[in-house]
């Protein structure tokens, strides 16, 4: 093959004259070039139709993959927190018991007043009276209040205050009101507001069951 003569004949194609129909008579270097330039389109549909999809398939997969780490560490995170929120929960559910152990019952209301009324005995204090106040209902608990007078001296009043604050039940205190019983006189009347709280939910169960 003359290159010379081949290349002289590629440039001297006319672009314009060329037909298809005549193909076999094109000079050698353009048969080259459309067969390079077939090459490349074929290649380029392939690309476009094969290695394009195949590519973004990966790049998903990446994401995908990314995520799902992402998720691992995370779900890793929050295993290692199990332990110490069992724990928490555990001593939560500790703390509530203790506290429910406290709350007496609507039928233990009466032993409220009665261990009241012996702390006042014991600490050798008068008891004027110990009323019970209507309870008030809550959505989750029942309050019930005692209005409370006792008279006595100063010491034996604290120690009346300390040990109501002592109670197994649980108690609060309020409406204090300390004035002397008679001028001149070392006896103080003390006056107050004790209330304490029963668990709705215990007592809306016994109900509806039907118990007492």
């Amino acid at each position: 093959m003359n290159l010379s003569r081949e290349w002289r004949a590629f440039r001297d194609v006319d672009w314009r004259d060329l037909d298809l129909k005549e193909a076999g008579r094109w000079p050698g270097m353009l048969h080259l070039l459309c067969c390079f330039v077939s090459v490349v389109l074929v290649m380029v549909v392939m690309g476009w139709y094969l290695v394009l999809p195949t590519r973004q398939a990966w790049l998903d997969a990446q994401q995908r993959e990314e995520s799902l780490l992402l998720d691992y560490r995370q779900e890793i995170a929050k295993a290692a927190m199990v332990p110490g929120l069992r724990n928490r929960i555990a001593e939560l559910e500790a703390r509530s018991e203790t506290l429910k152990a406290m709350l007496p019952d609507e039928e233990e209301i009466p032993a409220v007043v009665d261990a009241i009324n012996d702390i006042a005995r014991d600490n050798q204090l008068a008891v004027d009276f110990i009323r019970l106040r209507a309870p008030v209902r809550e959505p989750f608990y029942t309050e019930s209040g005692f209005d409370i007078q006792v008279r006595g001296d100063y010491h034996r009043i604290a120690a009346f205050l300390s040990g109501v604050a002592n109670m197994s039940f649980l108690v609060t205190q309020h409406d204090f009101t300390l004035a002397p019983v008679d001028s001149g006189s070392n006896e103080l009347r003390l006056s107050m507001l004790v209330r304490t709280y029963s668990d709705r939910w215990d007592t809306d169960v016994k109900a509806s069951r039907g118990e007492r």
